[in-house]
């Protein structure tokens, strides 16, 4: 998708921001004898769409606070949508993302599925947000479901292109905002998509743990939402193992991430404390990364970085276990592939996330695929999609456990 066109002339966010709290209060007010059913209002062009009001407009999670048309694509309705969701600590914020819906009518039977996508990584820095950067590297998943039919919602998570620091691979976050992105999608009346229907969670990598966090989340979080299945691949599922593997690896640009995107999350960690002073400059330098700058800090490791490790201290140790999977089952049948030689995300982790779902009674398909991290998002994605549409077509799926 081309990036987000920026604003031909200043628009005032105190009127956009008014706007959609009167439309807000426009939706609870009665009229007559019934309530008004307002369409959420269209949000300001350019950057200041990523700008919520303040305070947020009452409502419930998933609800679309404003929303936009952009260019049509192959054939594709596609959307920018702010909309409401919660962070890892439940307070409410703001996400953005994209609904993308094709254009030809929905030829299956009941209604047209939704499928939500975790992004992969894309940074921590505002123009990092999956709606804005290029390349849109979910496409080898993306565009065969549109070719199926399927409408697809992609989240921008939490602090992306939105204000504050994104929590990158805080699970309790990013599970969230995939789930209300496909809320949103089920609420934006111009999509035309059904509350109703069946819903899948999808991504890799950064979002492969999003998409199984959805699904551990969605039985309490959205307990009415149809999930048929969850397929996520190349994920970071121990993210203590995980850090400890990236140290002093080609990957370590990830671990910093991760420690900043906690620390945004979590003010009792306090990763200042932790740091020396190149720690701090180059904190404090990469507040705006996006994934480009990862791999220039390759084979680098904590102890450049710090005074004494976070990761001995109970505090990071809890906050990462928290938001580790496999704590709770998969209610609906999850399919699980890892790349057999990834550098970045240790394939024993994964091993031991599908035997924790096993032991917990999921429905479990497990699939490998020879090559690093990269290379398993291409060879991978087809047969995963072929799995949603199993779901989709209410087949039983093939357990490996």
């Amino acid at each position: 998708m081309p990036p987000i066109p920026s604003p031909r002339t200043p628009v005032r966010a105190f009127g956009w921001r008014t706007l959609a709290v009167a439309a807000a209060l426009a939706l609870a007010a009665p009229s007559g004898a019934a309530a008004a059913t307002a369409e959420p209002p269209q949000g300001p062009p350019g950057d200041e769409f990523y700008q919520p009001p303040a305070p947020l407009p009452d409502g419930v999670n998933g609800d679309v606070i404003w929303w936009r048309e952009l260019p049509r694509q192959l054939g594709t309705k596609v959307y920018l949508v702010l909309y409401r969701s919660e962070s890892a600590t439940g307070q409410p914020i703001a996400v953005t993302g994209r609904v993308l819906v094709p254009t030809a009518e929905w030829s299956g039977e009941g209604e047209r599925p939704v499928v939500s996508i975790g992004s992969g990584t894309r940074g921590i820095g505002d123009d990092c947000a999956p709606s804005k950067f290029q390349p849109d590297y979910e496409r080898p998943l993306v565009e065969p479901m549109l070719q199926r039919g399927w409408a697809v919602a992609i989240t921008d998570y939490e602090g992306l292109g939105t204000p504050g620091t994104h929590p990158y691979v805080v699970g309790r976050s990013e599970g969230r905002s995939v789930i209300d992105a496909a809320r949103a999608a089920t609420r934006l009346p111009a999509a035309g998509l059904s509350p109703d229907g069946p819903v899948a969670f999808s991504g890799y990598s950064q979002g492969g743990g999003a998409a199984a966090w959805a699904g551990e989340l969605a039985p309490e979080y959205a307990p009415n939402m149809d999930v048929v299945g969850v397929a996520a691949g190349g994920n970071p599922a121990d993210l203590a193992a995980v850090s400890t593997f990236l140290d002093g690896g080609v990957g370590f640009g990830f671990a910093m991430l991760t420690a900043a995107g906690f620390d945004a999350a979590y003010s009792e960690l306090d990763l200042m404390s932790f740091l020396n002073d190149k720690g701090k400059e180059t904190f404090e330098k990469e507040q705006d990364a996006c994934v480009d700058a990862v791999f220039g800090h390759a084979f680098e490791r904590l102890e450049d970085y710090t005074t004494h490790s976070p990761l001995e201290d109970p505090r990071w140790q809890a906050r990462l276990a928290e938001n580790s999977l496999g704590s709770r089952p998969q209610q609906a049948p999850i399919y699980l592939f890892h790349g057999t030689h990834d550098e970045i995300l240790p394939r024993d982790q994964a091993e031991e996330l599908r035997d924790q779902y096993c032991a917990a009674g999921s429905e479990v398909t497990w699939r490998t695929f020879p090559g690093e991290h990269v290379s398993t998002l291409l060879t991978g994605a087809g047969s995963a999609i072929d799995y949603l549409a199993d779901r989709f077509d209410g087949e039983a799926p093939e357990s490996d456990c």
